[in-house]
């Protein structure tokens, strides 16, 4: 089952980063890093996004409340983005009575390769599966993006199945990660 969390008046803090929630004045930031070609089609949307198209999705993100921006703190930028949403894929009956929620995001291209998303992801994993005893996460990756199958595998996330991804570009084929709570005994 879809574990209940939104992300108002939560703040999780790196020594690098800070997620919080999206702020309107995120707006400048949040267009450049989204229309990055190779950043948005990684993330199921064109980098050739309209600032009306962005402002949209950045309105979206405030008002569903599940979306952290990543903010740098050292750059004093927002340079990406870090969902925990409801999932919507079927489970395994084995799964179905636990609680969970799937992760997704976001980097601006320039801080690809400097550990920034295996800092989040940890980050947010420890503090959902701890302080709300979730019992699972779960993420998905397009094929094409062995990057995020990376960083997913070195946050202790497994392969759970393939499939098909809808997107805003159509469908695309990826592989389901899931990663159950590893503070549990047993």
């Amino acid at each position: 089952m879809n574990a209940e969390f939104t992300i108002q008046g939560h703040v999780i803090e790196t020594d690098r980063l800070l997620l919080r929630a999206f702020k309107p004045e995120d707006f400048d930031d949040f267009h450049a890093y989204g229309s990055q070609e190779g950043v948005a089609e990684m993330a199921g949307w064109s980098h050739e996004t309209s600032e009306e198209e962005s402002r949209e999705y950045l309105d979206f993100f405030i008002a569903a409340d599940y979306t952290f921006a990543i903010f740098h703190r050292e750059d004093q930028k927002v340079i990406g983005s870090f969902g925990v949403k409801p999932y919507q894929v079927e489970l395994e009956p084995e799964l179905e009575a636990l609680k969970g929620r799937e992760i997704g995001f976001v980097l601006a291209k320039e801080y690809w390769g400097q550990g920034l998303m295996l800092e989040a992801i940890e980050a947010v994993s420890a503090r959902l599966f701890k302080d709300y005893d979730f019992d699972f996460l779960l993420a998905d990756h397009f094929d094409s993006n062995q990057r995020s199958a990376r960083v997913l595998e070195k946050c202790g996330f497994k392969p759970y199945r393939k499939e098909i991804i809808e997107t805003a570009l159509g469908p695309i084929s990826g592989r389901l990660m899931l990663q159950m709570n590893p503070y549990r005994n047993g």
